[in-house]
């Protein structure tokens, strides 16, 4: 398969940014100012905590294998996702593949207590059977690293991101969750980033104000923004993403299909947002989908396409569950979508006029 050694992306009309790459397969882009290589697509761990399905053992830890395989050296994982699973598997792919250069990224603002019933709030199908508790103070961020490095069984993290300081977790006492994380974890992190111990921090947020508050009052090297700037929907787009690319901060996406709608398309039970898509979104998912179509492009190919294309953007992160998911995404991150597809739905007020695209 062959993959391209470039990919320009269009900023107003005669503006392009080029991207260079190391390898014949997955573009290298850096992280913002935290000068860490990651490849533009990035492999999502979320699902290997048995988020909507159990998955087998073998299986799971084949999938990060494939996707070490394909070239992917950004991995992002969090204690959150199946209670720990997510991380205890991924740690027995790397065991496998040793020496690879690989980024890790995980997440704080969790810690686990193994004597305590997990319960059901995580949302998870399966996962370990440990309850997971909200800590976003200085010693609860260094034990939540600590749990982290012995779930994966490394010697080192990468990139620490501070996870769900939002109102979409919190409701209305995130105010107070945002103030336990400045006066705690951000120290904890700024400290650990400081002495080498870390490359990077930054937070994990479903939402574009509150990743624009920590980008405005900390020194943080990066955002992982989920949902929030997708072929759906660009609310990032105004005031986060220019900020971003100002101070040099490093954007990796995801949920760039909004949790599944964007890939499978407006099919019966398509998710939004990891609920039932309501009826407004399957609305405008199918107008979406009837121009891709109308182009020849899968909706899914766009989102991708799409999602790459902003200059603050370093990687895009996608989950999988099999091998196979893996090479769709590289068949997808091969196939650049024709420019008249943007033309297009930009004209017909599916995309923000202002949106920069592919070249």
């Amino acid at each position: 398969m062959q993959f391209p050694l470039r990919m320009g992306v269009a900023l107003g009309h005669d503006h392009t940014v080029m991207f260079s790459t190391s390898s014949p397969s997955l573009l290298h882009r850096t992280l913002g100012k935290s000068g860490l290589s990651v490849t533009a697509l990035g492999f999502g761990g979320a699902p290997l905590g048995d988020l909507y399905a159990h998955i087998p053992e073998a299986q799971a830890i084949d999938t990060v294998l494939a996707a070490l395989d394909a070239g992917e050296t950004l991995i992002d994982t969090s204690p959150l996702y199946g209670h720990g699973l997510s991380e205890h598997r991924i740690g027995a792919a790397l065991r496998q593949r040793p020496d690879q250069g690989v980024v890790i990224s995980t997440k704080v603002g969790r810690v686990a207590n193994p004597f305590g019933s997990a319960g059901d709030y995580s949302g998870y199908t399966g996962g370990l059977p440990h309850e997971m508790r909200f800590d976003y103070s200085y010693d609860g961020t260094l034990r939540a690293l600590e749990q982290s490095l012995l779930r994966l069984g490394c010697e080192r993290i990468d990139i620490a991101l501070i996870h769900d300081v939002d109102f979409w977790t919190h409701g209305d006492s995130v105010s107070l969750r945002i103030a336990e994380a400045m006066t705690g974890a951000v120290k904890a992190l700024e400290r650990l980033r400081t002495e080498g111990a870390i490359s990077a921090y930054g937070i994990g947020v479903n939402e574009a104000d509150k990743a624009e508050f920590f980008a405005r009052e900390t020194d943080m090297d990066c955002v992982m923004l989920a949902g929030r700037y997708s072929l759906l929907e660009q609310p990032a787009l105004e005031s986060f993403l220019p900020l971003a690319v100002q101070k040099n901060i490093g954007v990796m996406l995801g949920g760039v299909f909004n949790s599944g709608i964007l890939a499978t398309g407006a099919i019966e039970g398509a998710r939004y947002n990891y609920k039932s898509a309501p009826d407004d979104v399957l609305a405008r998912v199918r107008r979406i989908e009837a121009v891709c179509k109308a182009h020849g492009v899968h909706i899914r190919r766009a989102a991708l396409h799409f999602a790459l294309a902003h200059p603050a953007v370093a990687s895009v992160v996608l989950g999988a569950v099999s091998p196979g998911e893996i090479a769709a995404q590289m068949a997808d991150f091969a196939a650049t979508p024709p420019a008249d597809l943007w033309r297009d739905l930009k004209r017909k007020g599916l995309l923000t006029d202002t949106a920069p695209v592919p070249a």
